[in-house]
């Protein structure tokens, strides 16, 4: 007889044994803590949403990569999770969708998107259906300015970004010696971008920048060629550039600067993806070199971020680890936590222990996991990020710096962008 036929074999259940049985339950139930556990590990259901295809896709992967890695170092922590995947297409109507199918098929918290107008379309679901929604990147800040009670973001705002990446531009200048007096701002014209551009517009005057920016350019991300809008930019004859790019765009800007051979003193976005990426590195080569991205970045020097980093490594051998990845985690850390605490699966029980968040020990860089009143963490803190030998490499801030900047950068044929 197999083992597992063994197993199935009944056997009478006679009253001692039914009041042992009983008295078991009668003792756990009673006791609280042992029961707690039982119920803490079950896998909580983790409606995981990105965008895997369409024009987001590179980002959206990347995002998936960090979903992957979560179950197990989770599940050696003790917190298990179910990671249940859905594509949101690069599309909000298409993320509503999606989400709307994982909470039908049991998700009891969703994550996502990356995308700020995918995620504005997830935050609804989750507020109209009463599921907790984790938010691992998206930036507008008008998410969580409407008096949701089942969002939280862990992510910066644009503001913040802009706050940040302005603050490390300074750092930058002081630890250089070297200062820039104009800049000309480029911004994709998407959610995120307006974003972006607003939070510009309405603090560079007040974070008192040692440069002026002579032109603000924005641009369709999805455009062929930006070949007029780097012509108009180099035209202004500004010192640096600050984009804030996506991934496909990031390229077809250096492409065409590198076209036209401007060659500004430096290229520093004040908080957006693209640069830092993978893909970037691969399809530019040597003109990758010496550009700065001033974003949140996972913190090379906590031991949760090692771990991170190791089982990165091992399983995704020819990507780069990067803030894509670094927040998804955390995002399933923050839900995997909160069900721990919770001790159930039940929304309001949820989204009372996201509230009450507190996590010391993660992996970006900043403060403690915590939510203020709008769902908001507040303690993320960005890095100043070079690509330095076709690497994201943290140089500022100095605690957490791997390598020491450049700045200003070196032009397109210069023999250090070998």
């Amino acid at each position: 007889m197999s083992r597992k036929s063994r197993l199935s074999v009944s056997r009478p259940i006679t009253r001692r044994s039914f009041s042992a049985g009983a008295a078991a339950l009668a003792a756990l139930a009673a006791g609280g803590s042992p029961l707690r556990r039982a119920l803490a590990a079950k896998p909580v259901k983790l409606g995981c949403l990105a965008p895997l295809s369409g024009f987001f896709a590179r980002e959206g992967q990347a995002c998936k990569r960090g979903f992957d890695l979560a179950p197990a170092i989770l599940a050696d922590m003790g917190m298990p999770i179910e990671i249940m995947m859905g594509d949101t297409e690069s599309n909000p109507d298409r993320a509503r969708t999606a989400a709307e199918k994982l909470v039908n098929e049991g998700a009891e918290v969703l994550i996502g998107t990356f995308v700020s107008g995918e995620t504005t379309a997830v935050a609804q679901v989750a507020e109209q259906r009463g599921v907790p929604h984790v938010i691992n990147i998206a930036a507008a800040p008008k998410i969580t300015e409407q008096g949701y009670k089942f969002v939280f973001r862990n992510f910066t705002t644009g503001p913040m970004l802009v706050i940040n990446g302005f603050g490390l531009m300074k750092d930058l200048f002081k630890a250089t010696g070297s200062t820039p007096k104009t800049a000309v701002f480029m911004h994709v014209n998407d959610t995120f971008g307006k974003a972006m551009g607003g939070g510009v517009k309405a603090l560079f005057p007040k974070m008192n920048m040692p440069f002026e920016i002579s032109t603000t350019i924005p641009y369709d991300p999805k455009a062929k060629d930006l070949s007029v809008e780097v012509a108009k930019a180099k035209a202004t004859g500004a010192d640096i550039l600050m984009p804030v790019s996506h991934g496909a765009d990031a390229i077809k800007l250096i492409r065409e600067m590198v076209k036209q051979r401007w060659e500004p003193m430096g290229i520093m976005t004040p908080g957006s993806p693209g640069t830092y990426e993978a893909q970037f590195y691969k399809t530019l080569g040597k003109y990758s070199e010496f550009v700065i991205a001033n974003v949140p970045w996972i913190d090379p020097k906590t031991d949760m971020s090692k771990t991170l980093l190791a089982a990165f490594a091992k399983e995704f051998p020819k990507e780069s680890p990067e803030l894509n990845v670094g927040f998804s985690f955390e995002a399933c850390l923050i839900a995997a936590d909160a069900y721990k605490r919770a001790g159930s699966g039940d929304p309001k029980a949820l989204a009372d222990a996201l509230r009450a968040t507190n996590i010391t020990e993660h992996v970006m860089i900043g403060g403690p996991i915590q939510f203020n009143e709008k769902g908001q963490n507040v303690n993320i803190k960005s890095a100043a990020l070079q690509n330095l030998d076709r690497k994201p490499t943290v140089v500022l801030p100095e605690a957490s710096a791997e390598a020491k900047p450049v700045f200003p950068m070196p032009g397109w044929t210069d023999s250090r962008r070998a």
